[in-house]
């Protein structure tokens, strides 16, 4: 393992960080505690400027290097908030907000891109800029996309990008990675089905949504049964549906809420064309009318191929060729890093998290034993992007 002595030095204190960190959740946007540490800690370190509210509540700090020869700049990112679960780790240094934990292992992925910035400000020995992003509101509120619409890559035109994320069950001390697309995107959709309510006993005299619904959930599961390639990858998953109070009364109208997950964009733009043909004729065919509110969050995630390769060799330095997989299975999670890598050529590569709870499980725990690996990485993914003297 490639680990310098200047990780070993700081692994009991950036330990006790990550689980001050974790003992204080926060979500989405509300990350002001969270991103205070983060910069007090970024001062305290050295670099050379800490820029704050970016993006509502996002950080960036910039390193500059020995020299600057080269003129690039590569972007290093990670992400601060915690998720609405109630923890059940039983850890002294669980969670101490009620209804709120780090389920998601964001609280490592801060502390290890820390450590490397209080690496790289010490050393400098590299040739060119680097930036630290410390993003909110991974889950579910597109904090990437708020830190770019604020000006993330005008201000600082990285020529690279990359993200780490943990993975449960990979053993610690391997890496993961792969090209192309690797995470799904992700959109929520709304359907209302309004009929015409009425007694229960006169069915005749109504437009009953529910049949509608009924109908309507069926011919949902052919968009990817009969409408895509096989080969392709896409979940439509109707998961609520809501109508009426009363078991006398057939109700004026039916909402259902589901997700749609696809790996290609083609696909994603077939379903929601198809889907709303669906709710509107289904509907129409019972006298009703049916309503489609189809809301894209995150873009599919894709690895640039270049960079993949870029990151993987850092990786490979740090845990040795074995210990890198370079056929991380595709997932259709998401991940909101995306809109970045739809700005700038860049990879995000996951670092095994050992035995584990799945991520967002109330019993998950981000492994301090990992905080070593993704630092080593993050200042060996420097050191080679970015070598001094060139």
């Amino acid at each position: 393992m490639a680990v310098e002595n200047w990780v070993a030095k700081q692994v009991e204190d950036l330990t006790a960080f990550r689980r001050d960190l974790h003992m204080n959740p926060e979500l989405l946007y509300d990350v002001e505690r969270t991103a205070q540490k983060v910069a007090e800690a970024l001062r305290a370190a050295g670099v050379d400027e800490v820029h704050e509210g970016i993006g509502r509540t996002g950080v960036v700090g910039v390193i500059r290097g020995q020299s600057d020869t080269s003129g690039r700049m590569i972007g290093l990112r990670a992400d601060m908030d915690a998720l609405p679960i109630v923890e059940e780790t039983g850890k002294p240094y669980a969670s101490q907000v009620p209804g709120k934990m780090h389920a998601c292992g964001h609280d490592g992925h801060t502390t290890m891109l820390l450590g490397a910035a209080r690496h790289l400000a010490e050393s400098r020995a590299f040739d060119g800029t680097v930036i630290v992003i410390f993003q909110p509101a991974e889950e579910g509120g597109a904090g990437a996309r708020a830190m770019i619409e604020d000006g993330l890559f005008k201000r600082w035109p990285c020529n690279e990008v990359y993200g780490m994320h943990n993975r449960p069950n990979l053993p610690v001390g391997q890496f993961t990675i792969n090209s192309g697309p690797i995470m799904g995107s992700v959109d929520e959709v709304k359907i209302t089905i309004t009929g015409r309510g009425g007694h229960a006993a006169r069915p005749d005299q109504t437009i009953d949504p529910l049949p509608v619904a009924g109908a309507l959930l069926q011919a949902v599961q052919t968009l990817t049964s009969r409408n895509m390639d096989p080969i392709d990858s896409a979940v439509v998953s109707l998961c609520t549906i809501q109508a009426g109070n009363a078991f006398n009364v057939i109700p004026q109208d039916v909402t259902m809420t589901g997700t749609v997950r696809t790996l290609r964009e083609e696909v994603r733009d077939m379903i929601e064309e198809r889907l709303g043909l669906m709710v509107a004729n289904i509907a129409a065919a019972f006298g009703g009318v049916g309503t489609l509110d189809y809301i894209r969050h995150y873009p599919v995630t894709v690895n640039h191929e270049q960079e993949t390769d870029l990151a993987a060799k850092a990786a490979q330095e740090v845990a040795g060729v074995e210990n890198v997989l370079l056929d991380m299975p595709q997932t259709l999670g998401g991940e909101d890093f995306s809109f970045m890598l739809n700005e700038v050529p860049g990879a995000m590569i996951n670092v095994g998290n050992g035995p584990s709870a799945g991520l967002h499980h109330p019993k998950y725990d981000f492994n301090d034993d990992v905080i070593a690996w993704g630092s080593s990485f993050w200042t060996t993914l420097v050191r080679q992007r970015l070598p001094a003297g060139k």
